[in-house]
């Protein structure tokens, strides 16, 4: 078990939920409900940020707060000051015996492509606990599965060869929602983050250069304290400053630019950063001007460095035209390597910051950059196209009896019944639709015609042979533990890669992606339209 999966939020608890679940609890027991078993549905009707999918994230945290779910004595002292009075005390007493063990919880796995309407958690147990869970499994799923969807669609992109950092704990919305950000981010497909938090709590690589502040602390090269870097492999000592001063002359010239028009302050700032970290040397080249000065200071510094035995790893690029820029540093790097016979310049590190988003990647892509590396901090942390994914938690049978919640919107109208989810492949190996069924109808078979209706429109239904049957669900908590081996982040990483793998790529695509079928069986939509007849009122004219 990795480092991540024992740190669970201290946040998380049974009270971070909302007054109603408690409210209803006590009326459930007052109605003497407390062996009544039910089942809830915990899913989403539509995918997020106009896309054809969604990731789902956010398992492990929801099987840690079953794992910890208890009130404790001050929780219970709270909710008897809280509860309107009358409240009875022996409920108090119930509450604070009450625990996760008699859940039981199903699950797809944590980092698969998930669809609407298929649930991707179903809770079944006792109904005063299990309606209990609903406000906290909700807020740990919905965000966790925005933020890696969203970094997925990042991913997708960028590219597999483009390395994505996360830098948005500055702009997100507090310290649980900066870690969270990083967290699934990462998962997503991020490669690492600023967060230097988040790299301890969830082992996640983190990434970090300085801001411009550091060059504007510098205003001349007189200020420097120190200039001597002793040789990487012979431990001589050479003057840094007076070795990238005479490159910056060479260069000047080389690149066409006065060195009256770049700043001194910038040298020294770089000298004396490039001194602190002689091996992981990465500057930020537009604080003032990246051709006139950025570039020019950058490679006198990364030159020099090279005579001493190090390898500078390369710039930043935090505003301004960031294709054209980008390009101009890749032709920088390219001439400089080859007039100073250093053939590794040219494979210079180039990274991109800047308010970044996905139509603004899409655009450099069009636009042939040179970046390999983007920073992404508001648009990718705030979810800002689509704030919220909203997950669902809908009843769906109680002692054994199908429930049916109506709406005049169609959407809104649940699928009763304990129910089981399979997804279907043709025989080149993507996923061709998932499939719903009653929990007492057996699977579908491999090579076998299996008719696959729409939920709600009669016309709308298709026979699939499948190639390949997956069984979405297993348990992952039982008797009071998790039964499942759970993953180690890395590993969820991968499983989100593998599982956009079975998609087709116009599944996947930004613009007008096709819509994933989601089905169920005929013995499921006789079901449900028989229960909508038994259930809808029946209208009177006169």
């Amino acid at each position: 078990m990795d480092r991540g999966r024992m740190n669970q939020n201290g946040v998380v608890q049974p009270l971070l939920t909302d007054l109603y679940q408690i409210t209803m609890a006590y009326a459930y027991w007052k109605s003497g409900k407390t062996d009544d078993h039910a089942v809830f549905d915990l899913f989403f009707r539509t995918n997020p940020f106009h896309g054809e999918f969604t990731i789902f994230a956010g398992l492990d945290e929801c099987l840690k707060f079953l794992d910890s779910f208890h009130y404790s004595d001050s929780d219970i002292e709270y909710l008897k000051q809280t509860l309107p009075e009358g409240t009875e005390n022996e409920f108090f007493d119930y509450l604070g015996n009450l625990t996760a063990k008699d859940v039981t919880l199903y699950a797809i796995d944590e980092g698969t492509v998930a669809f609407p309407r298929v649930p991707i958690i179903k809770v079944e147990g006792p109904l005063i606990i299990v309606q209990l869970l609903e406000t906290t499994l909700l807020t740990l799923v919905n965000y966790a599965s925005l933020m890696a969807t969203n970094a997925a669609r990042y991913r997708m992109v960028a590219g597999k060869h483009v390395n994505l950092l996360e830098f948005g704990l500055r702009r997100a919305q507090g310290p649980d929602g900066g870690l969270s950000a990083s967290k699934y981010s990462y998962i997503g497909g991020f490669d690492g983050t600023s967060n230097v938090l988040a790299g301890k709590l969830f082992n996640i690589p983190v990434k970090g250069t300085h801001a411009h502040a550091y060059i504007t602390s510098f205003s001349g090269i007189g200020e420097l304290k120190t200039r001597l870097l002793k040789h990487k492999t012979t431990g001589v000592t050479g003057d840094l400053l007076e070795l990238a001063v005479q490159y910056r002359q060479a260069l000047s010239q080389l690149l066409d630019v006065s060195m009256e028009e770049s700043s001194e302050g910038e040298l020294a700032a770089m000298v004396s950063y490039a001194i602190a970290f002689p091996d992981g040397f990465m500057a930020l080249v537009d604080t003032y001007d990246v051709k006139r000065s950025g570039l020019l200071n950058f490679s006198a510094v990364a030159l020099a460095l090279n005579d001493l035995g190090y390898r500078a790893v390369g710039v930043r690029i935090d505003s301004g035209d960031l294709a054209y820029l980008s390009c101009l540093a890749r032709e920088t790097f390219e001439r400089v390597g080859e007039n100073f016979k250093v053939p590794w310049f040219s494979k210079l590190t180039i990274v991109a910051s800047n308010d970044i988003n996905e139509d603004t990647i899409l655009s450099l892509n069009e636009q042939g950059h040179k970046i390999d590396c983007f920073g992404i901090g508001t648009h990718l942390v705030t979810c800002q196209r689509q704030p919220a994914l909203g997950c669902v938690y809908k009843l769906v049978e109680i002692n054994g009896q199908p429930r049916i919640k109506l709406s005049q919107d169609v959407e809104k109208v649940t699928m009763p019944g304990h129910k089981n989810a399979f997804r279907l492949y043709s025989a080149d190996g993507h996923a061709l639709i998932d499939l719903l069924q009653k929990v007492t109808e057996p699977p579908p078979a491999v090579g076998q015609k299996v008719l696959c209706r729409h939920p709600f429109q009669e016309s709308k239904r298709a026979y699939v042979i499948p190639s390949h049957v997956e069984s979405l669900y297993k348990i992952y908590w039982q008797n009071g533990k998790i039964v499942q081996p759970l993953p180690r982040l890395e590993q969820v990483r991968e499983r989100v890669q593998m599982s956009l793998k079975t998609l087709r790529n116009d599944h996947k695509r930004t613009l007008n992606p096709t819509p994933y079928k989601v089905a169920v069986s005929d013995n499921l939509y006789n079901f449900i339209h028989d229960l909508w007849l038994q259930n809808a009122p029946i209208g009177e004219l006169s």
